[in-house]
């Protein structure tokens, strides 16, 4: 399981645009979203890294 901090969230339409990319990356992988607090929980085979490179190119880059 990995946890983003992701500052760009801001709304209903931002948490589609990831859950898809992160499902288009990974089918299999659970992703769970906070958006009061703009945190993302990923339960991927992919790599930290890759799950971060997901992110970064939907637009919602994590925070360090």
């Amino acid at each position: 399981m990995h946890r983003f901090t992701l500052p760009d969230m801001s709304c209903g339409h931002c948490v589609a645009a990831i859950t898809e990319a992160l499902k288009a990356a990974d089918a299999q992988a659970r992703v769970e979203i906070d958006l009061e607090a703009r945190t993302a929980e990923v339960d991927s085979a992919l790599s930290r890294e890759a799950l971060a490179a997901v992110l970064a190119e939907a637009g919602y880059p994590p925070a360090p």
